[in-house]
C-alpha cells in the first residue's frame, strides 16, 4: 500500500508541473500573439 500511495502522489505531483508548464506556455503564447499584431485576427 505504501508503494500504491508514493506513486500516486508522484502521478499527482507530474500533472501539477505540467500543468504549471502547460499555463505558463500558454500564456507567454498569447501575450506574443498579442504583441505581434491586434489588428490581424484570424477566424
Amino acid at each position: 500500500m505504501r508503494g500504491e500511495s508514493n506513486t500516486l502522489i508522484y502521478i499527482i505531483a507530474a500533472v501539477i508541473v505540467l500543468h504549471f508548464i502547460v499555463g505558463f506556455i500558454w500564456l507567454a503564447y498569447k501575450l506574443n500573439k498579442k504583441k505581434d499584431g491586434g489588428t490581424s485576427k484570424k477566424k
